[in-house]
C-alpha cells in the first residue's frame, strides 16, 4: 500500500516562493487503480514527480509498504517497486528498442518478450526492435515505447503521466486494454494521470487536484455521477465532493 501524507511543494520562481502542492495526503490500496485528473496546471504532473523522488518535497511523508521512503533517491524508489512513465519521454540516442527495453526490465529480454511488449501498446514490433530511441521517433511513438518500458518489469505501483497523450485512438485502445489487464490481474497498483473519460470509466477512485489541492476524491459515481464529453474525449466538470 501506498500512503501520502501532507505533502508540500513550494519551488522558487525567480526568487518567489510560488505554492504548487499545499498539503495532499491520500493512500493507494494494493491492486487499486487510482485516477488523478483536474484542470490543467493543478499539480497532477507534479504530484506524480514528487512521487517519483523526481522533485524534491518541502514537506510530507510517502510510505510503502509501511517503510517511509520520502528521502529515497529515484533509483531506490525504482528499486523498491515505483515505475514511472513521463508524460514527455527522454530519449537516448545511441540507444536501440530492444536494449532500451532489456535495461528497462533489469535483464536481457528475448525478441519475442521485447514484440510481446510493444504489440501491447501498438507498435508493430519488428519495425522497431533495432531502430534508436531518438529523434527519428514521433512523440507518439516516445510514449507507447516509454509505456512498455514500464510494463517490461513487475512493480508494486505504476505511475503514468497522461499516457493519452500524442496518440492515435487505435492505439489508445490497446493501451486501455493494457491497463485492464493490470487491473483484473491486480498485480500493481497503478495511478493514472489523465483526462479521458475511458480511462477515468476504469478507476476504483477518482483524486481531482485542482489549484494544488484535492478537490475531490471517492468512487468514480461519487466523484462523477454523470460524465460529460465524447466517448474518448475529456472530463468537463466535476462534482464538489470529499470523500
Amino acid at each position: 500500500m501506498l500512503e501520502v501524507r501532507n505533502l508540500v511543494f513550494h519551488p522558487l520562481d525567480n526568487g518567489v516562493e510560488k505554492s504548487i502542492i499545499e498539503d495532499i495526503s491520500f493512500t493507494v490500496e494494493d491492486g487499486e487503480m487510482l485516477v488523478i485528473t483536474g484542470p490543467n496546471g493543478g499539480g497532477k504532473s507534479t504530484m506524480a514527480k514528487l512521487l517519483m523522488g523526481i522533485e524534491p518535497l518541502d514537506s510530507g511523508h510517502i510510505i510503502m509498504d509501511g517503510i517511509d521512503i520520502t528521502d529515497y533517491s529515484i533509483a531506490q524508489r525504482a528499486n523498491a517497486g515505483i515505475g514511472f512513465a513521463f508524460q514527455q519521454p527522454p530519449r537516448f540516442k545511441g540507444m536501440t528498442v530492444a536494449r532500451f527495453l532489456s535495461l528497462a526490465a533489469g535483464a536481457q529480454l528475448s525478441e519475442r518478450v521485447c514484440c510481446d511488449l510493444l504489440s501491447g501498446v501498438g507498435l508493430c514490433a519488428r519495425e522497431y526492435l533495432n531502430r534508436e530511441v531518438d529523434g527519428t521517433l514521433s512523440g507518439g511513438e516516445m510514449k507507447r515505447l516509454e509505456i512498455a518500458s514500464v510494463l517490461a518489469k513487475p512493480h508494486k505501483i505504476c505511475i503514468f503521466d497522461e499516457p493519452e497523450a500524442g496518440i492515435d485512438l487505435w492505439s489508445f485502445s490497446m493501451l486501455v486494454k493494457q491497463f485492464e489487464e493490470l487491473h483484473a490481474n491486480k498485480r500493481e497498483s497503478l495511478i493514472l494521470i489523465s483526462h479521458q473519460e475511458r480511462i477515468i470509466q476504469m478507476a476504483d477512485r477518482i483524486m481531482v487536484i485542482k489549484d494544488g489541492k484535492i478537490d475531490a476524491i471517492g468512487k468514480r459515481e461519487q466523484v462523477f455521477p454523470g460524465l460529460v464529453g465524447e466517448d474518448t474525449g475529456c472530463v468537463c466538470r466535476s462534482k464538489q465532493h470529499k470523500a
